[in-house]
């Protein structure tokens, strides 16, 4: 039997989620090395053996994506599976050209070879872009389970920056578990909500060991929640999927892989931040769902902010931190900390490039279109250490953080701050409420 040799070109998600689908138990196919971009530090690691099966004795390599012809060249490579998101589609053809002119085929996995399928009701809600507003859809649709008296176990697309070995299923029900697997900043961002508000989330490396583990949750489970991640579509299938929409990048979700894919496949489509979107351009996003997806029932909604301490901004120069991979890959020029800061009357926003330090120094010559804001970057205690001292090094009278986290409790901070939250908040009908309630009577009913 001839076996052909694949690269899996990836970022630490969803291509070791392919890997793992796809090709980890397949005689026919060697998987010879993972390609890694986006994330810092992931390239120079290896999948590891304990993980990789009976196949892969001695693990795979990770290497970064900038060695992909070298690697096709000596590895006489025969396919590679593009398997990472939120990129545009111009990039992806760019690379498809650089695999097939090295001599390689150049492949994208479809939902069907790579959605797993759960004995409980599953509900996916991902987006179209990094930033739309995903983790406060999840969280609006947890609180109205949760109301109808629901046991909801969420699962998180995966974020392995550490140890994969460790990371093979992670379970969040205290503050204290994000200590214990030594979470990033990022992975703080998108668990800690779900634990303040009472629900359990899942995350990892594994998704079939996962989804065993959380439908077996020891505090029940009666749902599913997929908590997607960038803009990626479900590991698992879904029974109901919601996509949210972002208008302040109108087009965005025809333009980018796989965001496309959440739109055509979801049932509810949510426009949000109307709020703060004109209308010429909630106008492009909505004719844009209804020429692909004819059949979803869209949400209009808003993500209102909210500022413990806004007489600190009124005429002040203040530091905006915000969602790092929402300004880097996400590619935003605004967020919720900076509308906080114009809204509650900063006198100006503070540059803090000149004081950028070490690692997030770096981050601002990888993403120069970043500018003025300061993304929180932490996928590293070096990371960390220097996202600290950056916030320190600046000169300003308060530091909004505008992260879903509080920053105050993982770095020391020697300014004032003010820290903004948002929430999901529907605009009419239909709603979530009404949407979810029909889906749960459904499942009751067994259809």
């Amino acid at each position: 039997m001839s076996v052909k040799k694949v690269i899996i070109i990836g970022a630490a998600g969803r291509d070791f989620h392919n890997f793992n689908t796809c090709f980890r138990d397949h005689q026919e196919y060697r998987v010879v090395a993972f390609t890694a971009a986006q994330i810092p530090e992931i390239a120079g690691r290896k999948y590891p053996a304990e993980l990789g099966g009976d196949l892969y004795p001695e693990g795979i390599p990770i290497y970064d994506e900038a060695d992909l012809e070298k690697i096709i060249a000596e590895l006489k490579v025969d396919e590679c599976i593009f398997s990472y998101s939120d990129i545009p589609y111009a990039t992806v053809m760019h690379i498809a050209a650089r695999v097939n002119a090295a001599g390689a085929d150049f492949k994208l996995l479809g939902t069907a070879a790579t959605m797993i399928e759960s004995n409980k009701p599953v509900i996916a809600i991902g987006a179209v872009r990094t930033g739309c507003g995903k983790s406060q859809t999840s969280r609006r649709v947890i609180e109205i389970l949760m109301k109808m008296g629901l046991k909801v176990v969420a699962v998180r697309h995966p974020m392995p920056y550490g140890n994969i070995i460790t990371q093979k299923v992670q379970r969040f029900a205290t503050l204290d578990d994000l200590v214990k697997h030594n979470c990033t900043i990022e992975e703080m961002e998108e668990y800690e909500p779900h634990i303040i508000r009472g629900n359990v989330i899942y995350a990892g490396v594994d998704y079939q060991a996962i989804l065993n583990a959380a439908e077996k949750d020891p505090s029940g489970c009666d749902i599913i929640l997929w908590d997607g991640g960038n803009n990626d579509f479900p590991f698992y299938k879904p029974d109901l999927t919601i996509t949210v929409t972002d208008p302040h990048r109108a087009g965005h979700e025809l333009a980018y892989y796989p965001g496309e894919i959440t739109l055509r496949i979801a049932d509810i489509v949510v426009i949000n931040k109307m709020d703060t979107s004109n209308p010429e351009n909630i106008q492009i996003v909505r004719d844009n769902i209804k020429k692909v997806n004819p059949g979803a029932t869209i949400v209009d909604a808003a993500s209102p902010i909210t500022v413990d301490q806004p007489e600190l901004i009124r005429g002040k120069a203040c530091l905006v931190i915000e969602d790092g991979p929402t300004l880097t890959h996400g590619e935003m020029k605004i967020g919720a900390g900076t509308v906080a800061a114009m809204k509650w009357g900063a006198s100006r926003l503070v540059d803090p490039r000149e004081y950028a330090v070490g690692k997030i120094k770096e981050t601002f010559q990888n993403y120069p279109e970043i500018g003025t804001l300061l993304p929180a970057m932490g996928y590293g205690n070096q990371q960390i250490e220097d996202l600290e001292k950056t916030i320190n090094n600046t000169r300003c009278d308060v530091v909004v953080i505008g992260t879903p986290i509080n920053l105050n409790r993982i770095i020391k901070i020697n300014k004032p701050t003010v820290r903004v939250t948002y929430e999901l908040q529907e605009i009419g009908l239909p709603n979530l409420q009404g949407l979810l309630e029909v889906f749960v009577e459904k499942v009751k009913r067994g259809k």
